[in-house]
């Protein structure tokens, strides 16, 4: 019987490219409402793990469970569908098309129909109400008519969490969000990550420790592949595997 508070498991999870195991028998647990990450150095596995969960790459062996039902073998569009939506490492908005008119597409999608640029303006102002207020929830409201290309680095992976939001996700997965950020900026995204997650679930790939301190109620930490701890941020930084294995990694 699944916990009611557990919202996603994978079961003895493996991924094998050709001899590498590049995921190895990972078992993850992740409460529902809880802000949890995923660290470790580099080529330990997380954005396979990440691929895995968004059915990008199948797995070799092992199963994913989502509130209770088997997603292994479903399409990357039928566990979108489900609630399960990812932010990248790279920013992936539409460069040309204004905040405005990201969250706008966004929102169409939520829907369920197809994307429609030439749709009228009477039909497109009808989401203006809810783009408007994710707009304001990132930050962005005073930038609605800039075009995304010109909006600071920053402000572009604003407006990427912006309408990954507008996809009402239940689980929302979070790809190294502060990476490539200066100081200010991390400051920002953070905070908004922790407002984001109110009412919702977060999993992050995250390399700023201090990001994953002042954020995470639980942090699994991957090295080659395999779970080597978990829990709290105190309980994990003090495992003296995990500062060999990835705190020292990055000194």
């Amino acid at each position: 019987m699944v916990p009611d508070d557990l919202l996603l498991e994978t079961r003895d999870l493996t991924k094998d490219f050709g001899g590498f195991l590049a995921v190895k028998h990972v078992d993850l647990r992740v409460r529902r409402g809880a802000i949890h990450a995923l660290i470790g150095p580099n080529g330990a596995g997380k954005t396979t793990v990440f691929n895995l969960l968004t059915r990008f790459l199948s797995p070799t062996s092992g199963s994913i469970w989502f509130e209770g039902r088997d997603i292994t073998r479903a399409r990357p569009a039928q566990v979108a569908r489900q609630g399960v939506v990812r932010s990248f490492q790279i920013s992936a908005v539409f460069p040309s098309l204004t905040a405005l008119e990201n969250i706008r597409v966004a929102l169409q999608r939520a829907r369920g129909g197809t994307f429609r640029f030439w749709r009228s303006d009477r039909v497109l102002e009808g989401l203006d109400g809810r783009a408007l207020s994710l707009l304001a929830d990132v930050g962005l409201e005073d930038q609605r008519d800039v075009a995304a290309v010109e909006l600071p680095y920053g402000q572009k992976r604003a407006l990427e969490l912006a309408t990954t939001l507008a996809l009402e996700p239940s689980l929302l997965l979070l790809d190294e969000p502060t990476q490539g950020m200066g100081h200010e900026d991390v400051g920002r995204v953070a905070e908004l990550i922790r407002r984001a997650a109110a009412g919702r679930t977060v999993l992050m790939v995250e390399h700023n420790l201090p990001v994953v301190a002042g954020l995470c109620d639980t942090i699994t930490v991957l090295q080659r592949g395999s779970i080597l701890a978990e829990g709290s941020y105190a309980e994990v930084s003090r495992d003296p595997r995990v500062l060999e294995a990835y705190i020292g990694a990055q000194a």
